[in-house]
C-alpha cells in the first residue's frame, strides 16, 4: 500500500483552495472578541469488541463548534448561533457511542464504499459481476451491512488555513462488504474561522473499483431538534431531479422540474408540496431523491465548486449554504424518522424532524453508463469536496 499512500499524500489538501460559498457573517453582539481556534480530544467509550473510540471537538473563532468521533466519521454535534447569538446544535444524533452502535440511520456518518442505492445489490465490472449485500429490500444502500459509518477510522487532529481540522483514515481491504480493490481513504474535517464547515475527500484503489462517498447529517436548523423541518425554507440549484421506482432505484433518465413539487429553483418552504399527489413522492414517502445540479447553466465546469443548496430557517435565522464539486446532491426530508429513535437530551425524533443533503454522484450509476462515472482505476486518485457555509439573516 506504499504507492497509495504516496498518492494520497501529494492531493489531500489540494481542494481547500476551491471553496466558495456565501461570507454571510455570523458574528454577533456577544462575539466581537474572536476567540483562539481549538481542537481536543475525549474519551467517547468503546466497543463491544473492546475497541476504544475517541471525540474530537472542533471550535473556530468565533465560537462555532463541532463534535466528531472516529467510530464512522460520525458528526455528533454541531453548534452554530441563532440571529441572537444563542448557540444551539444543528443536527440530529445520540448522547453516547453505544446509542450509534445499537441502532444509527445513519446519523452524521461518513457513508461508503458506494453512498445511495445500487440496484439487486450487484454490478459487473471489467467483464466480472460483484454481489453485494441486500440491505434495502431487494438493492443494496450505503456500503451494505458494515460500511463505512461503522468502521474505526485513524484520527490527527491538525491547525492549518485559518482554523482547526480533523484527518480520519483507514484501508477498507479488498472484498470488503463485495466490493474489489484495497481502498486507501482519507476524510478531512475542517472548521475555518470564516464558519466553514468543509468535507475533503481523497482515495486511492490497487484494483479497478466503484466509490461514491457522502456525509449524511440530519438537520434541523431550528437548534436542539425544536420541532419538525417542514417550515425551514430551500434552494436547490437545479432544473431536474431523477424519478425512481418504488424501490427508490433510479429510472434511469432525468425529468424537468418545472410544474412538479419537486421544484426548488426559487427558495420554498420544504413542506409546501411534500404531501401533493405525485407517485414519486408517495414512493419516498417525501422527498428522498438526487437533484442534478445545474453547472452548465452557471458556467461551472465539472469537478469544480458549485453551490448547490441553500436552507433558511427563518424563526432562528439560520442560513446554511452547500456548495460541492460532486454533480448531485440527494434530498431526503426525514421520511422514516418516526418515533423510534430517542436523541440527545432525550428528544424523540418523530416524521421529517430532520433533513440529509447528501452531496454524491447518482444512484445506482455502477449499473448506468451513461450516468457520470464512479469508477475509480489504479494509479488515479479520487478526489471530492463539499462546504457547509453558516450565516444568519
Amino acid at each position: 500500500m506504499k504507492m497509495l499512500t504516496t498518492c494520497l499524500a501529494a492531493t489531500v489538501l489540494v481542494l481547500s483552495a476551491c471553496h466558495s460559498a456565501g461570507d454571510l457573517s455570523t458574528k454577533t453582539q456577544n462575539q466581537s472578541q474572536p476567540m483562539e481556534e481549538n481542537i481536543t480530544k475525549s474519551p467517547f467509550g468503546t466497543l463491544p469488541d473492546g475497541t476504544s473510540v475517541d471525540l474530537y471537538t472542533l471550535t473556530n473563532k468565533n465560537g462555532l463548534e463541532a463534535k466528531i468521533t472516529n467510530y464512522g466519521g460520525i458528526v455528533v454535534s454541531l453548534k452554530t448561533p441563532d440571529r441572537n447569538g444563542k448557540f444551539e446544535d444543528i443536527v440530529l444524533g445520540y448522547d453516547s457511542l453505544a446509542q450509534y452502535v445499537a441502532d444509527n440511520p445513519y446519523f452524521g456518518a461518513i457513508v461508503g464504499r458506494y453512498g445511495n442505492r445500487i440496484a439487486k445489490g450487484r454490478f459487473t465490472l471489467e467483464g466480472k459481476t460483484y454481489t453485494l449485500a441486500k440491505n434495502n429490500g431487494e438493492n443494496h444502500l450505503h456500503g451494505g451491512l458494515k460500511g463505512f459509518d461503522k468502521a474505526v477510522w485513524e484520527a490527527s487532529p491538525f491547525k492549518a488555513n485559518g482554523g482547526v481540522s480533523l484527518t480520519l483514515s483507514r484501508i477498507s481491504p479488498d472484498m470488503e462488504e463485495g466490493y474489489p480493490g484495497n481502498l486507501e481513504l482519507r476524510v478531512i474535517y475542517s472548521l475555518t474561522n470564516d464558519d466553514k464547515f468543509q468535507i475533503e475527500y481523497s482515495a486511492a484503489s490497487d484494483k479497478s473499483t466503484h466509490i461514491n462517498l457522502t456525509h449524511h447529517s440530519y438537520f434541523n436548523l431550528t437548534g436542539n431538534a425544536k420541532r419538525d423541518i417542514l417550515g425551514h425554507v430551500l434552494n436547490i440549484n437545479s432544473r431536474a431531479y431523477m424519478p425512481v421506482d418504488s424501490g427508490l432505484i433510479p429510472l434511469g433518465f432525468y425529468k424537468m422540474l418545472a410544474g412538479t413539487p419537486f421544484d426548488f429553483q426559487q427558495p420554498k418552504p420544504i413542506g409546501q408540496d411534500i404531501n401533493a399527489a405525485d407517485e414519486q413522492l408517495k414512493f419516498g414517502q417525501g422527498y428522498d431523491h438526487c437533484w442534478v445540479l445545474t453547472r452548465e447553466a452557471a458556467a461551472i465546469p465539472d469537478g469544480k465548486m458549485f453551490l448547490a443548496a441553500t436552507v433558511y430557517e427563518p424563526e432562528s435565522g439560520r442560513v446554511m449554504e452547500i456548495s460541492t464539486t460532486e454533480p448531485g446532491i440527494q434530498f431526503y426530508s426525514g421520511n422514516f424518522l418516526d418515533g423510534k429513535y430517542k436523541g440527545k437530551g432525550g428528544v424523540v425524533y418523530q416524521d421529517r424532524w430532520g433533513f440529509c443533503l447528501e452531496t454524491q454522484h447518482m444512484p445506482d450509476s455502477p449499473n448506468h453508463p451513461e450516468y457520470p462515472p464512479t469508477v475509480l482505476s489504479p494509479g488515479f486518485i479520487y478526489s471530492s469536496a463539499t462546504v457547509h457555509k453558516f450565516s444568519v439573516k
